[in-house]
């Protein structure tokens, strides 16, 4: 039997406007992405640097993917969360090393104003094509299948936090 492979170590980002809605982004249709076909909502996250602290690795992905800085920290989630990719996009993904992801999650706050959300910069492939902020109990039938269950938990764990600044 082959050896298991490792689950990548990455960060998750939900962020909050003063109405208490969340932060979340379309992943273009790609056949090569790591959610496979189709149009998929997710927040932002992303990969921790080797040495890099989870808190600054989620302001960082923050700031790549959405180009937002004006966010301050509530809370980070007690557990770190996994999800197995399907089988057959393990290949695809992340040059094939991992079977999915362990994800360490935090709560923000967006300080700023929405002319700070910039999803396409220079240089930079976009993770996302379209953005728009969603009820709590939106956000689940919205996220690729295999990440529901990380989700379901995360939105959970952050509930009794969600409310309007």
């Amino acid at each position: 039997m082959p050896e298991a492979l490792p689950y990548r170590p990455c960060v998750g980002v939900m962020l909050l406007n003063r109405a208490g809605k969340v932060w979340i982004g379309r992943r273009p249709d790609a056949a090569n992405e790591p959610e496979g076909r189709g149009s998929w909502w997710q927040m932002p996250q992303g990969g921790i640097d080797e040495a890099e602290d989870p808190r600054a690795a989620a302001l960082r992905e923050l700031m790549e993917e959405t180009s937002v800085t004006s966010a301050r920290i509530l809370a980070e989630s007690k557990a770190w969360y996994h999800y197995d990719l399907p089988t057959e996009l393990r290949p695809k993904a992340w040059g094939g090393k991992f079977q999915g992801q362990k994800q360490k999650w935090f709560l923000a706050r967006f300080e700023g104003a929405e002319t700070e959300i910039v999803l396409e910069k220079p240089g930079h492939k976009p993770e996302f094509d379209l953005w728009r902020w969603a009820d709590l109990d939106e956000l689940i039938p919205l996220i690729v299948p295999f990440k529901r269950d990380v989700y379901t938990e995360v939105v959970a764990e952050f509930r009794p936090l969600v409310v309007p600044a």
